[in-house]
């Protein structure tokens, strides 16, 4: 398997690039979240998922560990394939989608073009578990336990509906008067003060 790629950017557009690798230009499918990220770069590093069909190998590209391993748990699902799961990491970001997922949230999933109510709770289903696990462990390891428990806060207010800026002002003051509070806890003292 081809686990990552660096080179220079040759094309970059919101679906797909062509990074060239000493001369061998490979076209990567990505996500708009991986577009947003990479989109003023003239080179870089994409981490990537190959995918074999029968008729063709594809290259998936992500910006982060993060969203790699969330595609891969996507695609494991039965009914979701890879480009599916594209679209959902295109839809939300990585932390809005666990987010999500852990907290059974069907609505925003079925917002997500193709994704109908069965795929939801499907994914739900499925991934509730593991999602749960994995944010426990990068948590309890200390791997930006702040930065974890902020985005996974603001993914879920802006779900809500409030706007970015004045979440974002909330979550930050709350975590500078106490930065050991748990997502839930954090929402909460969000809420009453929005």
């Amino acid at each position: 398997m081809i686990a990552h790629l660096e080179g220079k950017f040759t094309t970059i557009t919101p679906t797909y690039v062509v990074l060239d690798v000493n001369g061998v230009g490979y076209e990567v499918h990505i996500s708009l979240y991986t577009h947003l990220k990479i989109k003023d770069l003239k080179q870089g590093r994409l981490l990537t998922y190959l995918n074999i069909r029968e008729d063709a190998h594809v290259l998936f590209g992500f910006f982060d560990e993060l969203e790699r391993n969330l595609f891969k748990h996507l695609i494991s699902v039965n009914g979701v394939g890879p480009n599916t799961g594209r679209m959902i990491l295109s839809s939300l970001t990585p932390s809005e989608i666990q987010l999500a997922i852990s907290v059974g949230n069907i609505g925003a999933l079925t917002a997500i073009k193709g994704v109908g109510p069965k795929s939801a709770q499907r994914l739900i289903l499925e991934l509730q578990d593991k999602l749960k696990r994995e944010t426990i462990i990068n948590e309890s390891s200390g791997a930006g336990m702040g930065s974890v428990v902020r985005t996974e806060a603001m993914g879920a207010l802006t779900m809500l509906g409030f706007s970015k800026a004045p979440a974002e002002r909330e979550v930050d003051k709350q975590l500078r008067l106490n930065p050991t509070l748990t997502v839930e806890e954090l929402i909460k003292l969000a809420l009453k003060n929005l």
